[in-house]
């Protein structure tokens, strides 16, 4: 169906478009008024701004390039399926909340407090976000040259892969599952704890008492600095290039590392004969 083109419009008040289908919107602002587009289907976006709560709910197939959402376009993005987003800058917080299908690329996220919550199929491609408990409890995402100032990251997420990205994030990781970080720099204490099946090639990890209460915990061709009393309670299969400064009572598996500066093993909480510590610089 060709779709209907609009440009340069105004639009006030509450639901201006609601339940519009297949629009083309050109170089227009969404002023104040909740929820302009909700329950819109097969709608383009270019160059236009929203202002204002609530903009895209309960929406299908919808597409947004070098757009602007102001800060009071909060809450703007939630139950949609199918958007992909583009060259957009993003100011408003708790965008994209139980939404299936987002594509994000070349956005920048200035709050990104609780943004990308229960989400499921999510696809991000150089983004930058700035904000606590980004990407809370999703899961499928595809994640590349991600970079996040942020705590409590990726909480409770599933089924996650993410390469060639920077994340300084405290309690990053926790209650997750299914975890892969390629090639990329992690910085924030108590790093992953309560996670299963966790694992980290040729990353940069900086953490206090990071990587503890982990199962099957999986590091290759990892560097750890700064990094002190890891592994706490984790069943670990480490690779280390470099120096661990401490670790601390792993209940099972082999770190690998050129040395570890303090090993702590305390046979009264785990059993000690169930890890196997291996340092390159006493071979």
């Amino acid at each position: 169906m060709e779709k209907q083109t609009i440009r340069q419009e105004f639009f006030t008040g509450e639901r201006a478009l609601f339940h519009a289908q297949n629009l083309c919107i050109y170089d227009s602002t969404f002023a104040d008024g909740e929820s302009p587009l909700k329950e819109s289907q097969n709608i383009e976006l270019y160059g236009c701004v929203f202002r204002w709560k609530y903009p895209l709910w309960y929406s299908r197939h919808i597409t947004l390039r070098d757009c602007a959402l102001f800060e009071m376009a909060r809450a703007g993005i939630w139950y949609t399926e199918g958007i992909s987003v583009e060259d957009t800058l993003i100011e408003a917080p708790k965008e994209f909340r139980r939404c299936d299908g987002i594509r994000l690329k070349n956005v920048s996220f200035s709050n990104a407090a609780e943004t990308i919550w229960h989400c499921r199929n999510v696809g991000m491609e150089r983004v930058t976000a700035k904000g606590d408990y980004f990407a809370m409890n999703s899961e499928n995402m595809q994640i590349s040259d991600l970079s996040l100032y942020g705590n409590y990251s990726f909480d409770g997420a599933r089924s996650v892969e993410i390469r060639n990205s920077r994340l300084l994030s405290k309690d990053a990781f926790w209650n997750s599952e299914n975890i892969t970080v390629r090639n990329s720099f992690i910085s924030g204490e108590y790093l992953g704890w309560n996670a299963k099946n966790l694992t980290l090639i040729d990353c940069t990890i900086e953490s206090l008492q990071g990587l503890c209460y982990i199962e099957n915990l999986v590091m290759k061709n990892c560097k750890l600095i700064n990094t002190t009393l890891a592994f706490e309670y984790s069943s670990v299969d480490a690779e280390i290039t470099n120096r661990v400064d401490s670790v601390l009572n792993p209940s099972s598996g082999t770190i690998k590392a050129d040395s570890i500066g303090e090993l702590i093993l305390e046979k009264d909480r785990v059993d000690v004969s169930k890890t196997n510590i291996i340092c390159r610089a006493a071979d």
